[in-house]
């Protein structure tokens, strides 16, 4: 395959879509490749660049199943409880934490 075609930031034409524009109109790449790159100049750093890929390619979004449903449920359940207490903190847990507030700031609990 040869170079992929480079066009400016807004200057696409149709056709072609980002990842993000795709799952707007319902639709997935679909395991296709590359097929555009959209470049945005900066002034002091190397251009922000977007891949684009074919909108006549791209495939439906697959469903949620209700066990891909069960699943993530049980993902998001899971980072809610804190590790060091075990209790359902009401809310997800930061990373940079890493337990719940009253676990990470004990002293502001007893005031």
């Amino acid at each position: 395959m040869g170079a992929l075609p480079v066009f400016q930031w807004r200057l696409a034409p149709d056709g072609y879509a980002t990842r993000r524009q795709l799952r707007a109109l319902g639709l997935r790449p679909g395991g296709q490749e590359v097929a555009a790159q959209l470049e945005r100049p900066r002034r002091r750093r190397g251009p922000l660049v977007a891949y684009l890929y074919r909108v006549d390619l791209a495939k439906p979004v697959r469903p949620m199943t209700p066990a891909r449903w069960a699943a993530l449920a049980k993902a998001n359940a899971a980072r809610r409880i804190c590790p060091t207490c075990r209790r359902d903190a009401g809310y997800v847990i930061p990373p940079s934490l890493g337990m719940c507030t009253p676990c990470a700031f004990p002293d502001e609990r007893a005031a």
